[in-house]
């Protein structure tokens, strides 16, 4: 549950306003491509809403159209909330800009609404920007200290985790070449950082059971700290593997659960099947990922969201961990979106520190966000 006063929202106060707009966002550098996918690019946008009610505003990641936005301006702004203070499941398409909101409304960050306990505050990221961006060198030297040289520009901004992406043998090279490779980037970036960092693989369901096997042997004196996506959800693929990790005495964990995940992974990870959850934060939702950790607080599950290709998530998941003690990562996309202003948020010694500031310490250029509604967006006002 959220933590903060329902009467102290009166009861009339509606949503006077919601706008919508898609921020233009870019990295640093060109994404390269994955096990599955090619390049993905420089960027994209960042879709975000305003709400306005009562004097105050809040902004935030939403797809809502102008339709479903006019069914909701002119609610009680009280009335969305249910008696545990959790946004009502037929409302959370605004859920990040009523947060935002909330939070601004109540001068709070929403990491103090979501855990009313909390000081200063910071959680531990992972750059998650290491892909396949080497494939048009030949040399293996080469193409490794390409990839070590990005690593080293994480560093550079504060990381000390890492997600490298593997799975070069499932489309784009050879698979002895591939596999190699992929192994010995993975060893490489482990010299390179030392042992206080974790290294975390990403396959993007490239592998197989058995080449996942003949990586993680690979791979075994890196300490890697989780495998994710080795392949498609499979609980029999699971039990073999985790299985095969023991008797081996490999103990890195198995993340999974992004994407279009089997919907009976839960269970599988409520069977210590899967140790790592990993559902998106921006699709799954904030609150339904808050219940879902609630959910899980028996069992001995890591929660991980995933979080790419969203500008948004990079802050918004760290005020969402402040909802359990089980959260292991925020996963950052570097990158700038125009007329959104992260520059509270820092990252030091593989931390993101999560700013005390109101709502998501975001700040708005309302004249840039204007121009981008003015151009394909819209703006919805209560007419009730």
């Amino acid at each position: 549950m959220l933590h903060f006063d329902p009467e102290a929202i009166e009861s009339g106060l509606r949503i006077e306003e919601i706008s919508w707009a898609a921020l233009p966002y870019r990295r640093p550098r060109i994404a390269g491509k994955n096990a599955r996918l090619d390049t993905h690019g420089w960027g994209g946008d960042v879709p975000v809403a305003r709400v306005k009610a009562g004097g105050t505003e809040g902004f935030g990641w939403c797809t809502l159209t102008r339709g479903q936005s006019e069914l909701l301006a002119g609610l009680p702004v009280r009335a969305l909330f249910d008696k545990d203070n959790m946004l009502r499941k037929e409302y959370r398409g605004l859920e990040f800009p009523l947060l935002d909101w909330l939070g601004n409304f109540f001068h709070k960050p929403v990491y103090e609404l979501v855990a009313a306990d909390k000081g200063n505050f910071s959680v531990p990221v992972y750059d998650t920007t290491i892909y396949f961006d080497e494939l048009h060198i030949n040399d293996n030297k080469e193409a490794i200290d390409f990839i070590l040289s990005e690593v080293s520009e994480g560093l550079e901004k504060g990381h000390r985790n890492f997600k490298i992406k593997i799975g070069r043998c499932g489309m784009w090279m050879p698979y002895r070449e591939g596999l190699n490779r992929d192994i010995e980037i993975v060893n490489s970036v482990r010299r390179l950082l030392g042992e206080g960092s974790k290294l975390m693989a990403d396959a993007n369901n490239g592998y197989n059971l058995n080449i996942a096997k003949e990586f993680l042997l690979g791979v075994r004196e890196s300490n890697l700290y989780w495998l994710e996506e080795a392949f498609h959800e499979d609980n029999m693929l699971y039990s073999n593997l985790k299985e095969w990790m023991k008797e081996n005495g490999i103990g890195t964990l198995i993340a999974d659960g992004e994407g279009q995940a089997s919907p009976s992974i839960v269970d599988w990870a409520k069977k210590g099947l899967v140790d790592v959850l990993q559902y998106d934060l921006r699709g799954f939702g904030f609150f339904s990922l808050m219940e879902l950790c609630k959910e899980l607080e028996p069992f001995d599950v890591l929660i991980a969201p995933h979080n790419y290709a969203g500008f948004y998530g990079n802050y918004a998941q760290g005020h969402f961990a402040a909802c359990t003690g089980k959260f292991a990562f925020a996963e950052f996309d570097v990158a700038d979106a125009e007329g959104i202003d992260a520059s509270a948020y820092r990252i030091r010694e593989g931390l993101l520190e999560v700013p005390g500031a109101d709502g998501f310490g975001l700040v708005l250029d309302k004249v840039i966000f204007e121009n981008y509604r003015g151009q394909k967006g819209f703006c919805v006002i209560n007419r009730r």
